[in-house]
């Protein structure tokens, strides 16, 4: 990678590889959770990362080029992580407070690349790519907000009075 354009074009296709694969692990961390708003929130948000997948594919066409995913170790090392809790934890109010800690990883990291690739479409004059990456930014740190919304008012506190 020599230029600006070949950086944005592979992490974009890290992202997209990344959205993929959460897709893909979602439905686990679901099943998982024991909580009924936890569980909802997570099926959302499932809803809305197939929606960034499509966004993702209209980022690609904007810049001319075929949306393909490249494989993201971060990613897969933060749903290792995720799959890890899992299966070592027993359901209840600490194995979903462990599930909101993981997805806010998850959460931290697309924030963090979006953030940096909505800047350099626009770096690069990429209007239409700026905007739909700032439209999925915008949704993570919304999903983001929401997982620590409900660790506050509904997972933590009971989690540390099982204890």
């Amino acid at each position: 990678m020599k230029t600006l354009a070949e950086v944005f074009e592979h992490t974009l296709k890290d992202m997209y590889y990344a959205e993929n694969a959460i897709a893909k692990a979602l439905p686990s961390v679901i099943a998982a959770s024991s909580n009924a708003a936890l569980k909802k929130g997570l099926e959302a948000h499932l809803t809305e990362t197939k929606d960034q997948i499509k966004t993702l594919k209209a980022v690609f066409k904007s810049i001319k080029s075929e949306a393909s995913g490249e494989k993201c170790d971060a990613i897969e090392g933060l749903i290792k992580e995720c799959e890890g809790i899992i299966e070592e934890a027993k359901k209840g109010t600490a194995a979903d407070a462990a599930l909101i800690g993981c997805c806010q990883a998850i959460e931290h990291y697309e924030i963090a690349r979006y953030g940096t690739l909505r800047e350099w479409a626009k770096a690069l004059g990429h209007t239409e790519a700026h905007d739909l990456l700032s439209g999925i930014l915008d949704q993570e740190k919304a999903a983001n907000h929401k997982l620590t919304a409900m660790a506050v008012e509904s997972i933590n506190e009971p989690s540390a009075r099982a204890a």
